[in-house]
């Protein structure tokens, strides 16, 4: 979501008071500064249908845009192939005709200086004019044959774009109704359709592990993790949520471990070790107090 786009957003969570200022410039940079603030205080994604919608509408048009430069790649292609073909046909009937000026010429030469066989001169010329002739259908056959691959390789391209495109849409709209629900066996099974289209999601894998830590399986919330570390061994997610699988478990010398791990790729869990309730029964820990010094009493 761009930026102009939040801004929008938040201008409609606005009080009207606002927007009715909107017509005075110190009123604009007032409303300019309320957006930006309601911005940074925001906690969760702004979620609407409004969203949603402006997304499908884009991925609509890109199908449109794919559509129509399909359609502008095949008559471009038909264009040059009409063009080879009366390039080909040209060029054959001149050498025809030239071939058959030098004949006549040579049929004159042969019949001045005394041959007397002019059948055999003239089987002759068609024999060789056939053969020359063939020998150019041949070749513009194979150039045919290959412009035919190209555009089938481009149209399975294209048809592969289009698949791609729809599969991104439907993910899509699954992480969307996953943000959206409360329940987590709900999640879980949106979770599960995403890794149905996309067995090597890992972002999936590990949103999944947070909701089964919800349920009260923290060793199948750490086989999850595992399994996505395996895909991305620097996923800082997983390794996040590997601490809070171990937390659960009471395995915390495990559990800091992967916590540290996490820290070590990105220093923005930092602030969320310190919040969140699955890692409480770390604050005692002494390991965990090293790790963040001056935030743990």
């Amino acid at each position: 979501m761009s930026r102009v786009l939040v801004y929008w957003l938040v201008l409609l969570c606005l009080p009207m008071g606002l927007a009715a200022e909107e017509t005075e410039p110190t009123a604009d940079i007032a409303v300019d500064q309320a957006a930006q603030q309601r911005v940074q205080a925001l906690d969760k994604p702004l979620y609407s249908p409004f969203v949603e919608r402006y997304v499908l509408d884009e991925l609509r048009q890109l199908r449109t845009d794919m559509g129509a430069q399909k359609s502008e790649l095949i008559q471009k292609i038909v264009d040059r192939e009409l063009t080879a073909v009366d390039r080909a046909v040209t060029y054959a009937t001149d050498t025809i005709t030239y071939f058959f000026y030098m004949i006549a010429a040579a049929s004159s030469i042969l019949v001045v200086a005394g041959w007397s066989s002019i059948r055999d001169i003239k089987e002759r010329v068609h024999s060789l004019a056939d053969e020359e002739i063939a020998k150019l259908v041949h070749e513009y056959e194979q150039r045919l044959q290959t412009i035919q691959k190209q555009l089938n390789q481009k149209s399975k391209h294209i048809q592969q774009n289009r698949e791609e495109i729809e599969l991104t849409q439907e993910l899509h709209t699954l992480w969307l109704r996953a943000g959206q629900e409360n329940n987590p066996a709900n999640k879980i099974a949106t979770y599960d359709q995403i890794l149905k289209l996309r067995n090597d999601d890992c972002e999936a894998l590990t949103y999944k592990a947070d909701a089964v830590l919800e349920l009260g399986e923290p060793q199948w919330a750490a086989n999850l993790c595992h399994q996505a570390l395996q895909l991305d061994p620097d996923n800082c997610h997983a390794f996040y949520q590997l601490g809070c699988a171990y937390t659960a478990m009471q395995q915390f010398e495990e559990a800091v471990r992967y916590l540290s791990e996490a820290l070590k790729r990105t220093e923005s869990y930092r602030e969320e070790m310190l919040t969140d309730p699955a890692l409480r029964p770390l604050d005692r820990f002494e390991p965990f107090k090293k790790l963040l010094p001056h935030e743990v009493s």
